[in-house]
Parts: structure tokens; sequence; C-alpha cells
């Protein structure tokens, strides 16, 4: 007995092997956006984040850069955008504006568009004040490109 538990003692114990811990690889980054592809004129709707019904329309000019860009409500003034660009993704902010939806309000919206097939599509934050208590809204806007 006492033999085998020398044995035993002494005999070589199986290694285990260290775990081996791998990272998930990294999301692939979207393409970037071809702003080339956006330059043109915008037929666009807006409608709320929970409807399809059209609250508002507008035409937006794109231009093949940040610059340039142009959005106008029908029988109003355009209004320039400011645009920057990340990966696949257009943001913009509009100036402060007489809401078309709130009577005596004023708004700002700021907009992420992407470029969807031959849609553009985007999801807008209208921030109002004026005219009862301040708010924030989401809405999601759709446009097609007209022919040049």
């Amino acid at each position: 007995v006492l033999s085998t538990a020398v044995v035993m003692g002494c005999a070589k114990k199986e290694e285990t092997p260290p775990e081996v811990v791998t990272e998930p690889p990294a999301p692939v980054a979207p393409a970037p956006i071809d702003m080339a592809a956006v330059a043109g004129t915008w037929e666009m709707k807006t409608v709320g984040a929970t409807s399809d019904s059209v609250l508002t329309t507008f035409t937006l000019e794109a231009s093949a850069d940040t610059a340039g860009w142009l959005m106008a409500f029908p029988k109003r003034t355009p209004m320039k955008l400011s645009i920057t660009v990340s990966g696949d993704s257009i943001m913009s902010v509009s100036p402060q504006y007489e809401s078309v939806l709130r009577k005596g309000a004023k708004v700002q919206t700021n907009t992420v568009f992407h470029l969807v097939g031959d849609k553009l599509v985007g999801r807008t934050t209208a921030h109002y004040t004026g005219a009862g208590a301040d708010s924030v809204v989401t809405l999601r806007s759709e446009g097609t490109k007209l022919p040049k």
C-alpha cells in the first residue's frame, strides 16, 4: 500500500493546457458614404417616429461635399444646413426656424442621414422652444432624388 502511495505521489501529473482566450473580431467599420452619390435635389417627407402619416415635406439640396446644403419647406426661404460626415452617416444641423408643425414655436433639427439603396433616410431630433413647454421630438425622414 505504501509503495502505491509513493508511486502515485511521484507520478507525473498531466498538465492542463492554459485556457486560450480569443478576443472577438473587431466590428467592420461601414464603408464611407459616397457624397457624389448623394449630391442632387431630394424630395423629402417627414413622419413621426412610430407613424407613417406625413407631417411635412421639404426639398433638400445636397452637394458632393459638406458645403452648400439647403433645406426648403414649401413657400419658405431655403435654410443652410451645417453638415458633417462620419463613416456612412451624414449629420445635419439646421438653424433655429419657425416651426412648420407648431404654430408660434421655434425649432432646430439634428438629423443623421444614410443612403439606403436609392433612398436618403434619416432620423431627426427636433428641439422645440416657445408656444408652451419646450420639448424634443424624434421624427423619421425619407426622400427620393429628383432627376437632373
